[in-house]
């Protein structure tokens, strides 16, 4: 056991520190502290020495030198059981520190400040805290440590309850925590000053995560398999009613989200495993919700659906026809959430960010991280290459536009069949292209909807011909792909011979 008989107490976010230093003063622990904490306590009667008074050396530099002196780290470092450790103490008249409480500069708080300045952020970067921090932590068998607050009443019921004591259990699972805090603090900041000096041509040459974990989860995507939420996931996504997120309803509101913000017009998208099952626009959301559904009416069973505008009542009771694992939207009309909230099995989650400003995807791999920008991109004029004797009318110019974005969310192999204003087929993930347009056509056929006068969008180019010839027979009548085969001359002799109109984007948006 561990007698605290000296504390060091220098904190940033003082909640709860005069009520926990006048316990320690209470159990007859002798107190120091830095700056603001000092006159606090001092202001709350509760007798404490400068650390100026120990060190003999004032506070300088703004403040940024203070605790950055040896007899500070001695006092956390002495190994107690060492005979010299112990006899280089006596002989410099230094003193154990038995006790280090300590949270830092709200870094991660200063950076998510809206225009916060570089200067800014890096005096808020602390250095002596950190330091402090990690000595005790390494000394943790003769030296306590805090970083969190919430541990003041559990670590002074101990001290009360062994006679001013704790257990080097407990000092173990407070190293634990304190490394655990200063990497994720020094991972921010790594993470924020990489942001600030990145070129969009290079990765970071280090690349680190560090984030806390939200929640544990019932499990991952198999039940076998262990899972936990990590980061900020709430600030993206707030489940308003039902049950808690699944391993699985979480990457699949994921995909949802990152989908509908493709659109700016009133759209409602529905996913299941990932993939799109339809998307669809319009004036109103009921009407949006009908098109999307309508591209398949078997697969939205159990699904999710995202739509990007305030959910009213006649849309939600046309979504309400059918079970449906999880609504999103970003807002709900007077009475919709009541009304959904009668279905105890269905999750209601409210989207705050869509995350356009995630910057990447990121993927384990054996020994490491796969990392790559997220695909963002959304096509411009000059992307639009016809390389085709007939050109794309207005209709089908603005139904590549809307398939396109539809194809970029859908895996590969990803074949989309559509309109200007709604999906009507989807074929996905196949081994190859043209198994991929047959499965979507068959969907088509399932559901009743012709594909005559549609257009078709692949995310990557057609290798061979037979993947537009498909389309032609399916009643296609214009193409938007990527190009850049080495049969891209024969697939446009094809599209030429059948009257194709054919737009070529140079953009793949593969989907792994």
């Amino acid at each position: 056991m561990l007698k605290i008989s000296r504390a060091l107490l220098s904190v940033s976010d003082k909640t709860g520190i005069v009520e926990f230093a006048s316990a320690l003063h209470q159990l007859g622990v002798e107190i120091i502290s830095t700056g603001g904490t000092h006159t606090l306590l001092i202001n709350n009667n509760i007798p404490a020495k400068q650390i100026s008074d120990i060190t003999g050396f004032p506070e300088i530099l703004d403040g940024r030198v203070k605790t950055l002196h040896p007899v500070v780290h001695a006092g956390l470092l002495a190994v107690l059981d060492n005979p010299e450790h112990k006899k280089q103490l006596e002989e410099l008249n230094i003193k154990p520190i038995d006790l280090v409480v300590v949270n830092l500069y709200p870094f991660e708080e200063t950076i998510k400040k809206q225009n916060v300045s570089l200067e800014e952020a890096i005096e808020n970067i602390d250095i002596g805290g950190p330091a402090m921090l990690r000595s005790a932590a390494k000394n943790y068998r003769f030296t306590a440590v805090i970083v969190n607050s919430n541990r003041y009443n559990s670590f002074l019921a101990e001290l009360k309850e062994h006679n001013g004591c704790v257990s080097e259990t407990t000092c173990f699972e407070l190293a634990q925590e304190v490394f655990q805090h200063t990497a994720y603090y020094d991972a921010k900041i790594s993470e924020y000053l990489t942001t600030v000096a990145s070129s969009a041509q290079s990765l970071p040459k280090t690349f680190s995560i560090s984030l806390k974990k939200h929640q544990d989860l019932r499990y991952g995507e198999n039940p076998h398999q262990k899972a936990a939420l990590y980061g900020s996931f709430e600030q993206s996504l707030k489940k308003l009613h039902g049950k808690e997120l699944s391993f699985n309803n979480i990457i699949d509101a994921t995909a949802a989200v990152n989908l509908i913000a493709e659109f700016d017009e009133p759209t409602v998208a529905i996913i299941k495993h990932t993939n799109p099952c339809g998307v669809g626009s319009a004036s109103t959301l009921e009407e949006a919700y009908r098109k999307a559904f309508a591209t398949d009416t078997k697969a939205p069973f159990g699904g999710i659906i995202a739509i990007n505008r305030p959910l009213d009542m006649a849309a939600a009771h046309a979504m309400n026809e059918i079970f449906t694992e999880i609504i999103l939207a970003p807002d709900f009309e007077p009475g919709v959430l009541d009304f959904l909230m009668k279905k105890k099995d269905r999750r209601v989650v409210q989207i705050l960010s869509y995350n356009t400003n995630e910057q990447y995807d990121i993927r384990s791999v054996p020994g490491g991280l796969l990392v790559q920008t997220r695909d963002t991109l959304r096509l411009s004029d000059e992307h639009y290459n016809v390389v085709t004797n007939r050109h794309p009318t207005n209709e089908e110019l603005e139904a590549m536009k809307f398939t396109w974005k539809v194809v970029k969310h859908v895996k590969s192999n990803a074949i989309v069949y559509g309109l200007k204003d709604r999906t009507l087929a989807i074929g996905a993930g196949q081994m190859s292209r043209v198994d991929s347009s047959k499965i979507a056509v068959w969907k088509s056929r399932e559901s009743n909807l012709s594909l005559t006068g549609s257009v078709v969008a692949s995310d990557a180019f057609f290798p061979f011909a037979d993947g537009l010839l498909e389309a032609v027979s399916a009643g296609a009548t214009a193409v938007i792909q990527p190009g850049g085969s080495i049969r891209d001359e024969e697939v446009i002799a094809a599209a030429n011979e059948h009257n194709i109109a054919m737009v070529f984007t140079g953009v793949r948006h593969f989907k792994h």
